[in-house]
């Protein structure tokens, strides 16, 4: 009854294929009623089909039709049945909150537990980015860490220079606000790159500073010296930066609204934080100073000295001792 149901009422998409010699083109034959016999109950009732033993019979004297509301077809994955819902995000949200806003629904349809949702498409693709997103987050300002350790060979020094990414967020934000774009993947790939510029700015004070104490300035006075010294090549790299990321977030055609996301977060966060970062890289500057010449800091390297102390004097008393033959 279903096979039957189904070629005559849903068609069979390709019972032949017709090939047009004018044009030499290849058509598939589709065979179902014509479209007043599919509307017709009384048709669909006259219908023949097959019986177990031989011969047809009429389709009303096997069932009762009648009209009623079903899904026009049924979708299965991993022989599950599925229902896809599909959306286009209005102008003026982002993708993530309408993400959230369909999650919250669904925990207020209070399913059983017998039904599961899931994204797909690039909502599960922004998801599975931001996850990532994180993790290389994190790892980037490790190895930075570790680089500007190593080459200052200091844990404060870097600590200060980190300090600035933090500071650059909230204008990246707030520059996206302003402009009406969404915190997205590409706005994200912009704060990678943001971070990487900001931190520029306060490697150059800092630098510069310790130059001028390794010359035997004060550290007051070595403060005050490289940030006057270093004021016009950091400005002179802002414009720069700003003017080369012009042209991405003017620009149009294809593709235009991704490129804009990063200029806009770049220059935005990089302008509108630049005045900050200038007076607090500084102030933690000398702050963390003191922080390192404090008491409990001093404790802290002088229980790291004895316990490298005792452990050369173990070496050293584990070498005297004869070998055993």
């Amino acid at each position: 009854i279903a096979a039957a149901l189904r070629l005559m009422v849903g068609g069979d998409e390709e019972v032949s294929r017709f090939i047009d010699p004018a044009v030499n083109e290849e058509y598939d034959v589709q065979l179902r009623l014509s479209r007043h016999d599919r509307e017709d109950v009384g048709a669909i009732s006259r219908l023949y089909v097959p019986r177990a033993g031989a011969g047809l019979v009429r389709l009303d004297n096997l069932v009762h039709v009648e009209s009623a509301q079903s899904a026009s077809r049924i979708d299965r994955l991993d022989r599950q049945r599925q229902v896809s819902l599909r959306a286009g995000v209005a102008p003026g949200f982002a993708l993530a909150d309408r993400l959230e806003a369909l999650n919250q629904e669904v925990r207020q349809m209070n399913l059983l537990a017998e039904y599961t949702t899931s994204v797909s498409g690039r909502g599960r693709e922004l998801e599975r980015t931001f996850n990532q997103f994180l993790w290389a987050l994190l790892l980037s300002i490790v190895f930075m860490y570790m680089i500007l350790a190593s080459q200052y060979e200091s844990t404060i020094h870097p600590a200060t220079i980190l300090l600035s990414l933090p500071l650059s967020v909230p204008f990246a934000l707030l520059s996206l606000w302003l402009t009406g774009n969404t915190l997205n993947l590409y706005s994200a790939l912009g704060m990678l790159v943001l971070f990487g510029v900001v931190k520029k700015n306060a490697i150059l004070q800092i630098d510069h500073m310790n130059r001028l104490r390794e010359e035997g300035m004060e550290r007051l006075s070595a403060i005050m010296r490289a940030n006057r010294d270093r004021l016009r090549p950091i400005l002179m790299t802002t414009m720069a930066l700003v003017a080369g990321m012009l042209p991405l977030a003017l620009g149009s055609g294809p593709g235009a609204e991704e490129r804009r996301a990063v200029a806009v977060v770049v220059i935005g966060g990089q302008s509108l934080c630049l005045l900050l970062t200038l007076l607090v890289t500084p102030v933690a500057y000398s702050v963390f100073e003191d922080a390192a010449r404090s008491l409990v800091w001093k404790r802290i390297a002088a229980g790291g000295r004895l316990f490298t102390l005792r452990r050369r004097v173990i070496d050293i008393r584990k070498s005297e001792q004869p070998p055993v033959s």
